[in-house]
Order: structure tokens, then C-alpha cells, then sequence
């Protein structure tokens, strides 16, 4: 299990592609990868999480910590590409309401 984070950064935004698999074993991982971020006012963050396979509490609580760390910068971060079974994890944990989440659509 494995997870790798991409960077790629397009005027004030800092786009980023998570792939694979957020247990308990690569949280950490990717809190790292996040945390490495030199967040300043009025920048935006957009997560791509379409490659994500799994994910569990653990990322979960990696993601919150990250939103709270954006949100008292006065950045923006938005999750996009989710799948639905992602975006359904985030619904049941009221975390949707919260965080801009944009998920895959169905055709």
C-alpha cells in the first residue's frame, strides 16, 4: 500500500493528484506531502482524489487537519474528482457540508 502526492502549481492555484490507498499506514505520508505546502492568503488549493482507491478514518482526519491549517491561512482548498464512493464518505461524516467537494459525474 501506497500513496504518492503531485504537485503542479498554475498562477494562484497549487493543483494536487493523490493517488492510491489512505489507511492508517499512509496518512502520515500524505500529512506530510500536505503539511510541506507554504500556504499564503487568497491561495488556492484544488485536490484531485480521482486516483484514490481507499480511504479510511485516518485520511479523513488528514484531510480535516488540512482544511482547518487552509482555512486560518485564509486559503481555499476544493476537493474535486471523487468517486462516488469517496463523496459518500464525506456525505455520512457531514465533512460535505463543510469542505468544497466536487465529485465525479455520472454520464
Amino acid at each position: 500500500m501506497n500513496v504518492s502526492v503531485q504537485f503542479r502549481k498554475n498562477d494562484n492555484t497549487l493543483q494536487g493528484f493523490v493517488e492510491g490507498e489512505l489507511d492508517t499506514y499512509t496518512a502520515p505520508m500524505l500529512r506530510e506531502e500536505l503539511d510541506s505546502i507554504q500556504l499564503f492568503e487568497g491561495m488556492s488549493i484544488e485536490l484531485d482524489l480521482s486516483n484514490v482507491r481507499y480511504m479510511d478514518s485516518t485520511g479523513l482526519g488528514v484531510f480535516v487537519a488540512f482544511y482547518k491549517k487552509v482555512m486560518k491561512q485564509k486559503a481555499n482548498l476544493k476537493l474535486v474528482a471523487l468517486s462516488s464512493r469517496l463523496a459518500r464518505l464525506f456525505e455520512i461524516t457531514g465533512l460535505s457540508e463543510l469542505m468544497e467537494i466536487e465529485s465525479v459525474k455520472k454520464v
